[in-house]
C-alpha cells in the first residue's frame, strides 16, 4: 500500500449487492512481518484483533516497512495466549511476552504521531540483527487512538492501529485471478496482504461494494487501495523480483486521481466491534447507511 492519500471517495457507476463468501482471513501482528491465515478472528473496532499491533522502528521511533528493508518478509510470526514470537530460517527466533507493557515511545507512521510501547532490548537486539540495521520493537498503545483519514470515512471516527490508514483490506480472489492471466508468471494473494479474501464476485467487484454484512458486523468500503513496491517482493524469501505486478496493473489499473495503480479496497468498521469473522462465512453486500 502507498501512503494514503487525502480527498473524497471516488464515485462508483453501479454497486455491487447480493452474497458471496468470505474465503480466507490474513492477521499481519507485525506490520510488514509475515502473516498468519487463521481460520477465525475477532473484529475490534480497529480491524482484526492484533492485526498491525506490532511494529518494527529504527532508534528514532520512524516506521520501517518491506519499502526499504524486504528481508521484514521473512520474518515469521506465531501468536498465542502468552507470546508473540518472531523467527526466520536460519536465525532461531525471540519470543515478547504479550503481558510486557514496556516503556512508552512515540513513533511515526506516515505523517502520524503514535503512542507506542518498547517491546525490550532482546527483541531489539534479535530484529536488529536478523535485519542487519539498528531497529526497536514496538506496540500500540490504544490510549491514544489513531483515527483514519475522515476526508474518506465520511466523517466516522475509524480507527486503526499501525496499518498504513485502514482498519482492514479485501480482494476478490477473481481479481487476483484476472491479475494473472495477464502475468508472465502468476503470483500468490500474499504479495497484496489482505485481511480479506473474497470469493464470489466478478473481476474488480470489490470496487462497488458498499457494506458488508457478515451477522452483527457491518464494514463500509471506503478506499481504494494504491500499491507499492511491496507487491514486487517475493514474500516467502525477500527477494524484490523486478517490476511486477506494478508495470502491468499500470496499464489497466491506474487511478488519476490517487496518482498510482489500485489493487483491492479498504474497509472501516462501522457497527460490530466485537463480533467474529469466520473463513467459509456468506457475506451480505447492502447499500451504505
Amino acid at each position: 500500500m502507498a501512503a494514503p492519500s487525502g480527498g473524497p471517495p471516488l464515485p462508483t457507476e453501479k454497486r455491487n449487492t447480493g452474497t458471496f463468501s468470505l474465503a480466507a482471513l490474513h492477521l499481519y501482528p507485525v506490520k510488514s512481518c509475515r502473516g498468519i491465515q487463521v481460520a477465525e478472528a475477532t473484529v475490534t473496532g480497529a480491524g482484526l484483533e492484533h492485526d498491525r499491533e506490532w511494529m518494527v522502528v529504527t532508534p528514532q521511533g520512524r516506521f520501517v516497512t518491506q519499502r526499504e528493508c524486504p528481508r521484514l518478509a521473512t520474518v515469521r510470526v506465531a501468536l498465542d495466549a502468552g507470546a508473540l514470537t518472531l523467527a526466520a530460517e536460519g536465525g532461531g527466533s525471540v519470543a515478547v511476552p504479550l503481558d510486557l507493557r514496556g516503556a512508552p515511545a512515540e513513533v511515526t507512521v506516515w505523517r502520524d504521531r503514535c503512542q507506542a510501547h518498547d517491546q525490550g532490548s532482546e527483541a531489539a537486539r534479535w530484529l536488529s540483527e536478523w535485519l542487519q540495521r539498528p531497529t526497536r520493537l514496538v506496540r500500540f498503545d490504544p490510549a491514544r487512538r489513531r483515527l483514519s483519514d475522515p476526508a474518506w470515512t465520511g466523517g466516522v471516527d475509524a480507527d486503526n492501529r499501525f496499518s498504513d490508514g485502514f482498519a482492514l483490506l479485501a480482494i476478490s480472489r477473481a481479481s487476483l485471478a484476472d491479475l494473472n492471466a495477464r502475468l508472465a508468471v502468476p503470483l500468490a494473494m500474499n504479495r497484496f496482504r489482505p485481511n480479506l479474501e473474497l470469493d464470489g464476485l466478478p473481476p474488480y467487484g470489490e470496487d462497488q461494494l458498499e457494506d458488508l454484512l457478515a451477522g452483527a458486523l457491518r464494514l463500509r468500503r471506503v478506499k481504494p487501495c494504491t500499491r507499492c513496491a511491496i507487491t514486487t517482493t517475493d514474500q516467502a524469501t525477500g527477494t524484490v523480483e523486478g517490476e511486477e505486478p506494478l508495470r502491468t496493473l499500470r496499464t489497466y489499473r491506474w487511478d488519476p486521481r490517487l496518482r498510482g495503480v489500485t489493487f483491492g479496497q479498504n474497509l472501516i468498521v462501522v457497527a460490530g466491534a466485537g463480533a467474529r469473522l469466520c473463513a467459509g462465512m456468506e457475506v451480505l453486500a447492502v447499500a451504505a447507511w
